[in-house]
């Protein structure tokens, strides 16, 4: 019983002590810093308001060819998953209890300084590490019903849940907790690409398990938001 009690204990610390990696990462987690780009550091002040970003925001299906920067994608990153207190680990959206179910996925496809490919978004690191390599935006799109803005952005950012980090300490009700903080993270990019001046949309309907097989990974996927410059 004693071995048991100690193992809980260690769980419910690595949830909450920044520097721990939450409890059942990906499958494609571990293949060592080979493939791993940092990230430049996010601002914290910007040059526009929340009140004006929340005025502005509007779903943009429409995206020209130019790349992004990686200060930007970096941004938009930081605003999905980054810690905001390495003391606490803190994170910029809200999650119940402190269990992060949700992994980061970068589809890139035009980002200066980043290969094409798929990546996994280290927010304690503030990297990125490659896991598959190519343009996978066109398989992308096919598995998200044919959805053209999904192919032309210059990256697509997958937020996908592993839902026992969250259902091992609420039970069923978890799985409301884990979606709820999808809607907070999905904000989080639209205010940000906002104030950036860049276009986004949430893409929620895809088929699950054709999203997982092209982008190889185990997670649940929620939701695909392309990026991209406005036409």
């Amino acid at each position: 019983m004693s071995h048991v009690l100690i193992i809980v204990s260690l769980i419910m610390v690595c949830t909450t002590i920044a520097g721990c990696r939450a409890i059942g990462s990906s499958e494609n987690s571990g293949k060592g810093i080979k493939n791993r780009v940092g990230l430049p550091s996010p601002r914290t002040v910007g040059t526009m308001s929340v009140e004006e970003a929340l005025f502005r925001r509007r779903s943009v299906r429409e995206y020209s060819p130019q790349s992004l920067t990686l200060e930007e994608v970096s941004q938009l990153l930081w605003a999905t998953q980054g810690v905001t207190s390495s003391q606490r680990g803190f994170r910029t959206a809200p999650s119940a209890g402190a269990t992060f179910p949700m992994e980061i996925y970068l589809v890139v496809s035009r980002v200066d300084g980043l290969a094409s490919g798929l990546y996994r978004y280290d927010p304690y690191e503030n990297s990125v590490q490659m896991e598959v390599e190519g343009d996978l935006s066109r398989k992308l799109a096919r598995a998200a019903l044919d959805q053209y803005w999904v192919s032309e952005a210059a990256v697509n950012l997958v937020i996908a849940a592993v839902y026992e980090r969250t259902t091992m300490r609420y039970g069923e009700r978890g799985i409301r907790y884990v979606h709820m903080e999808a809607g907070h993270i999905g904000q989080n990019v639209y205010l940000q690409a906002e104030a950036l001046g860049l276009g986004t949309v949430v893409v929620g309907a895809f088929h699950d398990e054709q999203v997982k097989k092209v982008l190889k990974i185990k997670e649940e996927p929620l939701y695909i938001m392309p990026v991209g410059r406005r036409r």
